[in-house]
């Protein structure tokens, strides 16, 4: 594993960026991962097509926890559309590490979440 991304992991989930709530008026959705114990909620605010805001909160393995603090910062200010062409493939380029089967899931959490929040907009 290289050492750059093992560390950009680590500090993502010891401070998690993006954590915390947003008010009422955003959309929320929460996911978990029965398999680990993971789960993850999160907010998003949409505003002119764009992620305006967004925050999570939850608990979980570094992997679920880095990966969607990575997520919020790679996708806040993103239009609805460009995050719709998202696929599992960015989410481990972003991280730079091998996933096994097991952390696949893990890693994807945050994304299933946000996905689930944004489906129903064009």
């Amino acid at each position: 594993m290289d050492n750059l991304y093992q560390q950009q992991i680590l500090d993502h989930y010891k401070d998690p960026q993006n954590f915390g709530e947003l008010n009422k008026e955003c959309r929320c959705a929460e996911h978990n991962n029965p398999s680990c114990g993971d789960a993850i909620e999160m907010s998003i605010c949409v505003k002119d097509e764009k992620i305006a805001d967004i925050k999570f909160k939850g608990q979980g393995c570094a992997i679920s926890m880095a990966s969607t603090s990575m997520l919020t910062e790679k996708i806040k200010g993103m239009s609805v559309s460009e995050f719709k062409k998202m696929d599992y493939a960015d989410i481990e380029t972003m991280l730079g590490i091998p996933l096994s089967s097991a952390r696949k899931r893990c890693a994807y959490l945050g994304f299933e979440v946000a996905k689930q929040i944004l489906a129903d907009y064009s």
